[in-house]
């Protein structure tokens, strides 16, 4: 019954979603304020039905309710608690619910910001956002039912696929989610100003911390996607310029792009009509990638649906969402007001050419991710793009912008001084030229490009630091820190983003170093990678709740004494008839050594697979620092007030008073 109720419930969110799309739409037209009134309630009432249907699906799962066909084909009751609860999104239908969710939760909170948004705004914002939800639960509905049930229902599931058995993927998704459905609001907030007719700086101090969310999160997602295909893909490798890692990073970068254009504005009043584009590209690029991952276009161990109902369905979506929202830009753009001006050399320049370039390299990432799908449907000619074309790409533009970064911080407003600004970051840049040069030296006959690498790694560090240090600088140590704690924290929570690419950039040029060993082992055989040895102890089985495993035992040595030890695997699953290989991480500061296990001969014999991956974890702290800048950022108290608003002086009763505006407290 409850199963039921959950579809019922889906049902009655998808009129409430109407009505809340309809609502402000009636009343601009009518001027009636309790008919806009009527949007947050409909959005809170939308919310609580997706979230009731999507606590029932997830009873099912760990209930193991195996009248529901997704349960069945999914779900297995031997499998342990976390999976049942993170199976429920390890599927098409399952994860498409986690996407309304969602996007009514953030519906909600826009509904609850009272304080922080104009009500106008925010009623067609919320309009907007019920547009998407209402379109994504008809798609729920119509093709991807996750409360289907089967009559008779089977005994047992056929279970989760045994890649998705991992912590990563209960939380990767989640992440994900947040930042492609976050940057939703955005995009409603864009569609909305463009509805009114009004961009100002209210527009981009609401629509600031929204962007920012949206791009923590989906920073933090990306990187746990990545970190999950590391250690259980078993392929050692943090990135792979697969078409759907791609999909991700594309809204990325324009979020990146688009968090930083929405400082101009909220700072300066100026690149409204391209702000508010990126807006709408940033969201639109996220559905591109739901497109690409359900369409059943790509093939990869990331996408979920491969119906290619569904993919029509999803590409009305695109057509109707991206399309109508560019042709409504190009209705209204040139209606905008034009901001404030600025010259080029000023952090508002700085920003621009920011822009320009992570503006480019999505483009390149576009580019390589479509080409060979759009030749395979023109011609039938297949071709692969992979890390040859993105690298020498995407890393040429990467670098220039990496380099600007720093100088961008240290301008000043309006107009800078690019000769002071220079002066004021020497410091930073020889220290990070000696860490090149020292690189170089103990690596030397090396890789070349790694050791600069680190060294600007070290300089978008040190920039970060002299940011603070210069703002804070006093005649005393005591006045200076008591300065740096009056800092705004998205003062501090800027450096540490800027901080946190550092660190990332460090990781990335250190793989450069990796080593890698491939050999077949007899028990007692070594095996050698950079300074760490591995040997082999022997072979162990091993039973989990609903696989069976095959455990190489490795002991790690480094100069003789051992350091650690590893057990790299092979699982089966017997309900998936399936084989997964489980390497073996052993953590040494924030280097690894790394382990997988191939093939038993009959011999005895184990073929083993060893890497040395010096600085990884970096790659992955780095962006988790970058996430907790932003965090930082959203915790300012500029984030949570409204812009000034403007109202007329008080008369008193001498006469008028002459005409002009004081802002509202």
């Amino acid at each position: 019954m409850l199963i039921e109720v959950g579809h019922y419930a889906l049902a009655l969110a998808l009129a409430l979603s109407l009505t809340q799309m309809v609502m402000p739409i009636w009343a601009s037209r009518t001027g009636d304020p309790v008919l806009r009134s009527v949007t947050v309630p409909a959005a809170l009432a939308t919310f609580a039905c997706i979230a009731f249907a999507f606590g029932a699906l997830t009873y099912a799962h760990v209930t193991s309710d195996f009248s529901v066909q997704n349960v069945v084909e999914n779900s297995h009751s031997m499998k342990p608690l976390i999976y049942k609860i993170s199976g429920v999104w390890g599927n098409h239908e399952g994860s498409m619910m986690l996407w309304v969710l969602i996007l009514a939760l953030f519906g909600a909170v826009v509904a609850l910001a009272r304080n922080s948004v104009p009500p106008t705004l925010r009623a067609n914002t919320l309009g907007v956002q019920a547009a998407i939800t209402a379109v994504f639960l008809l798609f729920i509905l119509i093709t991807s039912n996750p409360f289907a049930r089967l009559n008779p229902a089977p005994v047992e599931g056929r279970d989760l696929n045994p890649l998705l058995q991992d912590p990563g993927l209960a939380i990767h998704p989640p992440l994900l989610y947040l930042g492609y459905v976050g940057f939703s609001i955005t995009f409603a907030f864009a569609i909305a100003a463009l509805i009114e007719g009004r961009i100002d700086a209210a527009w981009a101090r609401a629509v600031r911390p929204w962007t920012l969310a949206a791009w923590c999160f989906l920073t933090v997602g990306i990187a746990m996607g990545s970190y999950w295909a590391y250690y259980e893909l078993g392929w050692g490798g943090w990135w792979f310029w697969d078409p759907v890692e791609n999909a991700s990073l594309m809204p990325w970068l324009a979020g990146t792009a688009l968090v930083h254009s929405t400082v101009v504005m909220e700072k300066r009043d100026a690149l409204k009509v391209w702000t508010v584009l990126l807006a709408i590209l940033t969201f639109s690029l996220s559905l591109l990638g739901t497109f690409l991952v359900r369409s059943g276009v790509l093939t990869s161990v990331h996408t979920f649906a491969t119906d290619p109902t569904r993919g029509t369905f999803i590409l009305g979506i695109l057509v109707v969402f991206i399309g109508g929202s560019l042709a409504l830009y190009a209705w209204r753009a040139p209606t905008l007001r034009q901001g404030g001006l600025f010259a080029p050399i000023s952090r508002e320049g700085a920003l621009v050419m920011n822009n320009l370039f992570l503006s480019a390299a999505c483009a390149t990432v576009l580019v390589g991710t479509l080409y060979p799908l759009a030749l395979e449907s023109l011609t039938g000619e297949k071709i692969s793009v992979g890390a040859p074309f993105f690298n020498l790409t995407f890393v040429p533009l990467a670098v220039p912008l990496l380099l600007v970064v720093p100088f961008g911080q240290t301008l000043a407003w309006k107009r800078g001084d690019l000769a002071a600004a220079s002066q004021r970051l020497f410091v930073g840049f020889a220290i990070a030229l000696v860490v090149a040069l020292a690189a170089i030296a103990v690596t030397w006959g090396g890789p070349v490009g790694a050791p600069l690498g680190i060294g600007l790694g070290a300089y978008l560090i040190l920039g970060a630091a002299l940011e603070i240090v210069t703002r804070a600088k006093a005649r005393s140590v005591g006045l200076s820190l008591r300065r740096a704690a009056g800092l705004p924290r998205s003062a501090w929570g800027t450096a540490l983003a800027h901080a946190g690419v550092g660190v990332t950039v460090i990781g990335i040029a250190a793989q450069a170093w990796s080593v890698e060993a491939l050999a077949t082992l007899p028990r007692g055989g070594e095996l050698r990678a950079g300074p760490y040895v591995a040997v082999l102890e022997g072979v162990l089985p091993r039973t989990g709740p609903n696989y069976t495993e095959t455990v190489a035992h490795l002991t790690i040595r480094e100069g003789g004494v051992p350091v650690g030890v590893l057990e790299p695997g092979k699982r089966f699953y017997a309900s998936r008839n399936m084989s997964v290989s489980e390497a073996g991480l052993l953590t040494i500061g924030v280097s690894q050594v790394y382990a997988s296990v191939g093939e038993t001969g009959t011999d005895g014999r184990v073929g083993i697979r060893l890497y040395y991956k010096p600085l990884v974890l970096l790659i992955w702290l780095g962006a988790v620092v970058m996430a907790l800048g932003g965090g930082l950022s959203l915790t300012d108290r500029r984030f949570r007030v409204g812009a000034p608003a403007m109202k007329p002086a008080p008369r008193d009763a001498a006469g008028p008073v002459p005409p002009h505006s004081v802002p509202a407290e």
